[in-house]
């Protein structure tokens, strides 16, 4: 499946959850299956879902949040990984799309081919880790993982770069986001 066909799979389950998603395609694909207030879109600001996810969960502990992060912002701030396990927010959801590659920078590998994320958040304290290569794998995976998981829960999809122009660019400015994100939670 391609990263963008992944994101489909996700949003098909997801209901009121906030997302906080990663910057570059993988926002734009997220807007481009439904764009929603419950959607923080990172704008330029790589390996930043997660922290961001993270503050939102301990401030809101009886919300589900969850970071959608790519493989490529994952390492960048592989720091953060640690602290989420250490905290062990039970509210706490990290899916991260492994393509393989810094797909929205130009396609370099990003070596998760031979670095096992999955591996690297259960060693960090997450309470459930999990890795899922297919569509049928990734439409279980999702349904448990926001039905009846614990968090912090990190669920690893490898997927394949996908073909063609990625989506739009996002629509809604920075603050625009950040206000009906923000309203969204309640405040």
């Amino acid at each position: 499946m391609t990263s963008g066909e992944a994101v489909k799979i996700i949003y098909s389950h997801i209901k009121k959850e906030p997302v906080v998603l990663a910057t570059g395609y993988l926002c734009r694909a997220a807007q481009a299956v439904g764009d929603r207030p419950e959607n923080f879109y990172m704008i330029g600001s790589m390996g930043m879902a997660s922290p961001i996810a993270l503050g939102i969960a301990l401030s809101k502990p009886r919300i589900k949040i969850l970071a959608l992060d790519g493989d490529g912002a994952v390492l960048m701030n592989l720091g953060t990984l640690p602290v989420i396990g250490a905290l062990k927010p039970a509210n706490f959801f990290h899916l991260v799309i492994d393509n393989e590659s810094y797909e929205s920078t130009g396609g370099q590998p990003s070596y998760t081919a031979i670095v096992a994320l999955e591996k690297i958040a259960l060693a960090s304290g997450y309470r459930t880790a999990k890795r899922v290569t297919s569509p049928g794998a990734l439409r279980s995976a999702i349904k448990k993982l926001l039905s009846q998981t614990k968090g912090p829960a990190f669920l690893l999809v490898k997927t394949k770069e996908g073909p063609g122009c990625p989506p739009p660019r996002i629509q809604a400015d920075p603050a625009e986001i950040t206000r009906r994100f923000s309203e969204s939670l309640g405040k």
